[in-house]
């Protein structure tokens, strides 16, 4: 549960704030969230009239990196995770997609079978988000009809938002005047405190998953020049073949490889990272290399790496400069990179870390995938 003590919202005059940091209290399910998000989305645009196919659209896209990219869990039997799904088979849309193609694609297409996901959408959350102002509406007064439920729900007061019209995906709901300029004044803390609430229902959902708070919207991008630079100190000096491509590696066409996908681990650890050509790289994506063909491999130039930085004076420099930001966990400090390891050691070391990632990843449906020139 989440009060108005640990997320303070702004207070109003003539507006029931307390209520509104109630919206999410006791939530199974995650679509409040996506619903309310998106009102301040289209509010935010100056928005005030809102058709539940605008809300709905809105919340795919707003879902769809969460569930596309990062293969996350929204919850039981979810039709929203559900409908991503769908319109990522249906589309041809890339998982990495951007928010307006998305939009676009959503507000042209014609198939039968989305229209009909997206109307399941719309049966309960619309009327239920603003439970904790209403008075009047309890217990088999919510099993009615829309358009009875949605005249019972207008005779309330000082709610965010009345039914103008029941017609489907049609419906218009209108934002009051008082609450449209709350939300664009506060639109930031909103956010913010949606993200809280977001994190917090995603966390329980995806227990075994880290970096949940980079994994509600697209990356930033990634600096990775650092270790750039760390791996070409070393092919400068040390023949290392790519792991995919099982070529040597030349210093002006080395890309660094999240070896399980950052979608997955939502990290830069060094421990994860390996270079290798531009090609192989974009072939592999956010998939999972096959671990029997291509862990041994990354053990062996990780060792050279390793063995590199005891060697020479200049390679040790660009890994101490590396590792101020990229190995942020003492015990795989000692564990990898502690002096005097064999191969053999070092290896089983390696997977140790590398391996229960490897397998976390698996069971969220990040598939295996093998180098085809």
């Amino acid at each position: 549960m989440t009060d108005q003590t640990l997320w303070p919202l702004p207070q109003a005059e003539h507006l029931e704030i307390a209520y509104l940091s109630h919206l999410f209290n006791n939530m199974s399910e995650c679509y409040k969230l996506f619903w309310f998000q998106a009102i301040v989305n289209l509010v935010s645009r100056n928005q005030d009239k809102i058709t539940y196919e605008d809300l709905i659209n809105e919340m795919i896209a707003d879902a769809w990196y969460m569930v596309a990219e990062y293969r996350l869990n929204l919850g039981p039997a979810d039709t929203l995770e559900a409908l991503v799904h769908y319109i990522y088979r249906l589309s041809g849309l890339k998982s990495s997609e951007k928010k307006d193609t998305i939009l676009d694609y959503l507000k042209t297409c014609d198939d039968s079978e989305l229209k009909k996901k997206k109307r399941t959408l719309t049966l309960n959350v619309p009327y239920r988000l603003q439970a904790p102002f209403m008075k009047a509406v309890k217990g088999k007064e919510w099993n009615v009809s829309e358009k009875r439920l949605a005249e019972k729900i207008n005779c309330e007061q000082h709610l965010i938002y009345y039914f103008l019209e029941i017609s489907g995906m049609k419906s218009v709901i209108g934002v009051t005047a008082k609450w449209k300029e709350y939300i664009t004044e506060n639109q930031a803390i909103l956010r913010g405190w949606i993200q809280y609430n977001m994190v917090a229902y995603l966390q329980r959902r995806n227990p075994s998953v880290p970096g949940i708070i980079n994994k509600l919207y697209p990356p930033q991008e990634r600096k990775l020049e650092k270790v750039k630079k760390y791996w070409k100190s070393i092919v400068q000096i040390v023949p290392v073949r790519d792991i995919y491509e099982d070529k040597l590696l030349d210093v002006s066409e080395i890309s660094i490889d999240h070896f399980v996908p950052w979608s997955y681990v939502a990290h830069d650890e060094l421990w994860n990272l390996n270079p290798t050509t531009k090609s192989a790289n974009s072939s592999k994506s956010n998939l999972l290399p096959e671990w029997q063909l291509y862990f041994p491999k990354l053990c062996t130039i990780e060792y050279q790496s390793y063995q590199a930085i005891w060697k020479y004076e200049n390679i040790q420099k660009e890994f101490e400069s590396c590792r101020k930001e990229h190995i942020n966990n003492k015990d795989v400090m000692r564990q990898l990179y502690r002096k005097g390891l064999s191969k053999m050691e070092f290896s089983d070391h390696l997977e140790q870390v590398v391996f229960p990632v490897y397998q976390s990843a698996q069971s969220m449906g990040f598939r295996e995938w093998v180098y085809e020139k």
